[in-house]
C-alpha cells in the first residue's frame, strides 16, 4: 500500500469515527448518548403568544319590514331635504315606509342608515302620483349628485349605477359598512311591476 493510500484510509476512518460520512450529519458528536430531556435535544418550548385585543364592529342598522297594507298606521315625519341637480329636484324628505309619508315626498326607509352615516340610506319616491319626485329617476347616470340635508348636515352622494329589480327584492335595503345610498321607485312609470333602483356612494 502506498503512503498516499494509507493516508487517505486513515483520514476516512477518522471521519467515520466522528460520525461524518455515515449519514449522521444531523446529530453532532457532542449529543451522542443524550436523551430528549437533555437541553440540547429537547424540543424548543413555545411561549404563549400574546393575546391581541379584539375589535368588535358596530351593529349594522336594521331596516323595518314594510307592511302589507300600504296605509298601515305610521307617523308622518319630515326629516330634511333631498336635491338631485341633474333632475332639477329639490324636495322635502320624510321618514317612513307607508304611503302616509311617500305620498308627501321621497321617504327614508325607517331603520336604514341615516344620510351621511355608515350604512345604506334608502329612499322611495313616486314617479307618477302626487308630486312624482322620482319621475325621471332613470335619467340619472354615474357621477350625478344626490344631496341630503338633515338639520345642519349636508351629505353629497354620487350615483354609482342603476338596475331594475322585482318588488320582492328587498336586498336593495341591505346594509353596508361604508356610507352608501339607494333610491328606488316603481318601474316603468305608471306600473308597479318592477322597481328602478339607483345606487349611491358618499362623496363628501
Amino acid at each position: 500500500m502506498s503512503l498516499v493510500s494509507a493516508t487517505l484510509l486513515l483520514a476516512a476512518g477518522a471521519a467515520c469515527s466522528r460520525g461524518y460520512g455515515s449519514g449522521r450529519y444531523d446529530v453532532p458528536p457532542s449529543t451522542i448518548g443524550r436523551g430528549l430531556d437533555d437541553p440540547i435535544l429537547a424540543p424548543p418550548t413555545t411561549s404563549a403568544l400574546p393575546t391581541l385585543p379584539t375589535t368588535t364592529l358596530p351593529a349594522l342598522p336594521q331596516p323595518v319590514i314594510i307592511p302589507v297594507d300600504s296605509y298601515a298606521p305610521e307617523p308622518v315625519r319630515e326629516i330634511g331635504t333631498i336635491e338631485i341637480p341633474a333632475l332639477g329636484l329639490v324636495s322635502p324628505m320624510y321618514d317612513g315606509v307607508t304611503l302616509h309619508n311617500i305620498d308627501l315626498g321621497p321617504s327614508h326607509w325607517t331603520g336604514t342608515a341615516e344620510p351621511g352615516q355608515p350604512g345604506n340610506t334608502v329612499f322611495a319616491g313616486h314617479r307618477i302620483t302626487n308630486s312624482h319626485p322620482f319621475r325621471h329617476l332613470d335619467d340619472l347616470v354615474e357621477g350625478d349628485e344626490v344631496i341630503f340635508t338633515v338639520g345642519a348636515t349636508r351629505s353629497v352622494y354620487r350615483v354609482t349605477g342603476t338596475l331594475v329589480v322585482t318588488p320582492d327584492e328587498t336586498w336593495i335595503a341591505d346594509q353596508t359598512r361604508e356610507a352608501t345610498g339607494t333610491l328606488y321607485a316603481c318601474h316603468p312609470p305608471g306600473s308597479a311591476a318592477y322597481r328602478f333602483v339607483v345606487k349611491l356612494a358618499l362623496a363628501a
